[in-house]
């Protein structure tokens, strides 16, 4: 029998615990992969089951609620054991019943006493007998859709108000979907041609529909591990985010800020962009999260990039009118972001996001004294939430009628939605995170 405090399904339990203490779910994945000693398939099923149980976890507990009698008394790794086993059972097919069954007894002998052992026994087997409940007894239409795709009901709300419903429903099914690799090539270094040459030894390769130097590549050996990502002829970035620095109406020689930049995806993109006599700094608030940017720009052989430790609402009165162009790629809800990240569903609250559009409007009141007149401030976040998106600009330009929004421009397969300036892009358009783009000139 597998060791079972080895195996997959038991560190499926363990990694959902420390995301449930606050890990976030792709950090801590890598890292409980990386020090196991699990085979190519278990690494797989485990991404399965960590990321299947966070993207239908309300689901789970709606299937699960007749069955625990007391959810609030019982331990939160049992909760987590009973979301793994009930999630094989009902949307992996290829798992046997009694696998899932076996394993998950094995597992609570392990970790808990023969009480607990008898109570999963005891849930799994009547789950088996008499099923799951259905949908149609939930009259709200709201904790209707909030329970059978599982996302927070004021998500949920907030969308069906602001998109409708059946744009709501498209995009709640499709952050349901496998995320996709994507990557971005490093036009400083090698042709798009030797690059797709060298990763289709190790991947099946696919251009991007969005983004011009955007690649989408199936799963397989760890990206970082291939020769292509180690000597910085590309990096991971979702497509939609490439858009960005696509956008900005960059050109050779440019003085660029990118003043929220960690990790440094949009930053090295900018580099690459501006050229040798261009020079972009990125700031963050953090050292750690500076020394990502570093890091990267490192290994991508970009020495157009400065660093800074900054906090973006600081003043800094010595850079007034030095940038010709700015990016505030804006802390945000990241609702944009729920297919890739699925915990972030259940992490924000609609205060939340009344609170980061406030730390928004003082980001852009804070930057726009040092872009020089005539130049482009773009705006960008990953969500798809008006108040942080269209309702930040509104008010920025109400406060500065120096500044006037431009239109963005992208290619013509990309249709605007909502209006015709901004830039919105929903996680069910491309199978690529949830975007909004917005570019602002100053033009006194």
């Amino acid at each position: 029998m597998t060791n079972q405090n080895n195996s997959a399904r038991n560190l499926a339990v363990d990694i959902l615990e420390k995301i449930d203490e606050g890990s976030f779910s792709n950090i801590q994945l890598n890292q409980d992969i990386k020090s196991s000693s699990l085979i190519d398939i278990d690494k797989n099923l485990l991404t399965e089951i960590v990321y299947g149980v966070l993207q239908h976890r309300l689901t789970l507990d709606f299937y699960l609620a007749d069955y625990i009698r007391k959810p609030e008394m019982t331990p939160r790794w049992v909760i987590n054991l009973l979301r793994t086993a009930v999630f094989q059972m009902e949307f992996l097919d290829r798992v046997p019943d009694f696998a899932i069954f076996n394993e998950s007894i094995e597992i609570a002998k392990l970790r808990g006493n023969d009480g607990i052992r008898k109570m999963v026994t005891g849930v799994l087997r009547s789950y088996q007998r008499n099923g799951k409940p259905s949908f149609d007894s939930i009259k709200n239409p709201v904790e209707k859709l909030s329970t059978q795709y599982s996302v927070a009901p004021w998500i949920v709300d907030q969308m069906l108000y602001e998109l409708g419903e059946e744009k709501c429903i498209s995009i709640l099914k499709s952050i349901n979907q496998p995320s996709h690799l994507a990557v971005r090539i490093n036009r400083w270094n090698k042709t798009h041609a030797d690059i797709i040459k060298d990763l289709e030894y190790e991947y099946t390769v696919t251009t991007s529909a969005i983004a011009k130097d955007g690649l989408r590549l199936s799963r397989g050996a760890s990206i970082s591990d291939t020769r292509s990502y180690i000597d910085g002829d590309l990096t991971v970035q979702d497509e939609s985010a490439m858009l960005v620095a696509e956008t900005m109406h960059l050109e050779k020689g440019q003085k660029v800020l990118d003043a929220c930049a960690a990790p440094g995806g949009k930053t090295t993109q900018i580099a690459a962009m501006i050229g040798e006599t261009g020079e972009v700094t990125g700031w963050d608030i953090y050292q750690k999260r500076v020394q990502l940017i570093q890091d990267n720009a490192q290994r991508m052989h970009l020495d157009n990039v400065k660093t800074e430790v900054q906090d973006a609402i600081a003043p800094r009165e010595d850079l007034d009118e030095s940038f010709d162009r700015i990016l505030v790629d804006a802390p945000c809800s990241g609702i944009g972001l729920m297919r890739r990240k699925p915990e972030i569903r259940y992490l924000k609250s609609k205060k939340d996001s009344s609170d980061l559009h406030q730390l928004q409007l003082k980001i852009l009141d804070n930057i726009a004294k040092m872009l020089k007149v005539g130049g482009v401030l773009t705006y960008s976040t990953c969500t798809i939430l008006r108040k942080e998106n269209q309702e930040t600009i509104e008010k920025f330009l109400a406060m500065h009628p120096e500044f006037e929004q431009l239109k963005v421009e992208t290619a013509k397969k990309i249709k605007q939605n909502r209006d015709e300036l901004s830039l919105n892009i929903y996680p069910d358009d491309f199978e690529s995170d949830g975007f909004f783009i917005a570019n602002l000139k100053k033009v006194k």
